[in-house]
This record gives structure tokens, sequence and C-alpha cells, in this order.
């Protein structure tokens, strides 16, 4: 059953369009993350133009999120108050990213700018997931690996520390602030939730426990994403709501069934999977790149204009 999306200009089988919201509303709840790491290249794959993928797919994270989050707050996974502290970042960074993804799409170079930065994010976090998640689940087989109850990095000895009780926290909100900057600059310029590097730099960098960051990560996804699809909406008018309003039906539901599935399994497993993922997307957009399409097209018409 075809459909057709009038801002993607593009029809596609409806049960497509419901199966990949539903998958990567799965991996949603899985993970902690918004999808969009999967989905917007999933979208660009199937044909959707890339800028349009990457704002439609701000907006498909949103409701995926929240019902992320409603599943991992039953379970008190969710840390607020380091949340709202990621969300400051986060506004500022997709509020920033937003104009930048304005400005690229005026020259001609958004396409290419978000199929690089893909391959490149997703590249080195997908391997350092990987790797990091082999080496603790080889040494926990071995007897060898004991978890600290608290580790001290060196964001730790910065000033404005604030105590962040579920968490178990007592550091300095200047990371976690940086951190929600950058994720949100990515959300605006590659229509992700920044999941893929949220979790990681809560682990690694920040300290927080695994249990308490995928539902916190969630939580901060939300505002961040709304953020971009408002101003995709305004600066750029590339969200396509009869394409967001089918990824968001499916996402939903998946998102109940991955946050069930996630407390399953330990943390070093979970980051193995989820990084192994990564890669293969990865893998895909480098040969995109690489490899000649089937339909060439110029654009020499479009530059003389």
């Amino acid at each position: 059953m075809q459909i057709y999306f009038p801002i993607a200009e593009i029809s596609l089988n409806i049960f497509l369009v419901l199966g990949m919201g539903g998958g990567v509303g799965f991996l949603s709840g899985l993970f902690g993350v918004g999808g969009g790491f999967l989905m917007t290249p999933l979208l660009i794959f199937i044909g959707v133009p890339p800028a349009v993928a990457v704002a439609t797919e701000a907006n498909q994270i949103v409701a995926a999120s929240v019902s992320g989050v409603i599943a991992h707050w039953r379970r008190s996974n969710v840390d607020i108050k380091m949340g709202l502290i990621l969300v400051i970042g986060g506004f500022a960074g997709s509020t920033v990213g937003s104009f930048l993804f304005k400005l690229l799409r005026e020259m001609g170079q958004i396409d290419l700018v978000i199929s690089l930065s893909f391959v490149l994010f997703l590249g080195v976090v997908g391997s350092l997931m990987v790797v990091e998640s082999v080496r603790l689940i080889m040494r926990s087989r071995k007897g060898g690996y004991r978890k600290k109850a608290h580790q001290h990095y060196w964001a730790h000895g910065l000033p404005f520390k604030m105590r962040f009780q579920r968490s178990k926290l007592y550091i300095s909100i200047i990371p976690p602030i940086l951190v929600g900057f950058f994720v949100g600059l990515l959300a605006a310029i590659m229509g992700v939730g920044g999941g893929f590097i949220m979790i990681p730099a809560m682990i690694y960098l920040l300290g927080m426990p695994t249990s308490v960051v995928v539902g916190t990560s969630l939580f901060q996804i939300i505002f961040v994403t709304a953020n971009v699809t408002f101003f995709h909406s305004i600066n750029t008018q590339t969200v396509d709501v009869v394409l967001a309003v089918l990824l968001l039906a499916g996402a939903v539901i998946g998102a109940q069934f991955g946050a069930r599935v996630s407390g399953m399994l330990r943390g070093e497993q979970l980051r193995a999977l989820l990084g192994v993922i990564v890669l293969a997307v990865c893998a895909k957009l480098i040969v995109d790149l690489i490899f000649e399409p089937e339909d060439l097209f110029s654009i020499g018409r479009a530059i003389a204009e």
C-alpha cells in the first residue's frame, strides 16, 4: 500500500514506514537512544532527501523518547536533575545547529555534510563502544573485574559542583552542559537524538551508573529534539508531518518492548550490541559514498542558477 509524502516528494509503502518506526522505537527503549543514528540513514537509503530525513526524524524521536522515558520512569531509572542540566546545554547547541543547518542547505552542501558526519561519528563511537564492552565482558568472565562504587574523573575537579542524588554523584555542572551542547548540535545537523554520543559520555566522562544513564538520556532527548523540530519547521520547512506521524505510531509501541528487554541484559552487553549496530550503519554509509550510484545526476544547472 503506497502513500505519498508531500514534503519528501516520494511515495513509500505504509507498512515499511510503520515497521521502520517500530524497529527503531524498540532500539530507543532498549539502548536509551533516540534512534536517529539508525532511522535517518534508513530514510536516506529508501529515497527520502537527506535534509527532509534529518528534520522529520527529529520529530519522530520526540515521541519515541517520551514512550521510553515513561517505561524507565516506572523503574526509577531517570535522574531528572541531571537531565535538566543536560537540557540547558542541549537547547543552546540545537539552536546553533539549526541555523548552521539552514546555512549549509542554502550553500547546497548539507547532503554531503550529513553523510560525512554520520560516517565520522558512528565509526569512532561504535568502535570505542565495542572495544570497551568486549574488554569488560572478558574481564568479568575471568573474575578480575570489579566495578568501583565511586570512580573519579578529571571533570570532578571543576568548579560549580552540584549533587545528583539519583546518580550518586557530586560533580561540576560544566561537563554536563558541554555534553548537552555538543549533542544538541548533532541533533540539529544529523537528525539524531545523540544517544550514541550521550550514553558513552555519561558513563565514561560523568561517571553515571549505567542503570540511570538510559532513562536520563531519553529524558534529555525529548526536549532537545523538540527544539530542533521547531527550528527546522520555521527555518527550512523540511519536516514531513505525514511521514513523521507514521514513524511515531510504530516508535511509541516499539519503545515499550525495548525498555522491557533492556532490563534482561547487563550494561556492557547493551553497549557492545549497540556498538555493533552503529558500525553496521556506518559501513553502509561508507559503501554508498564510495561506490557509484545506479542513477547518476548532475547539479551543474543548480550551480549555474
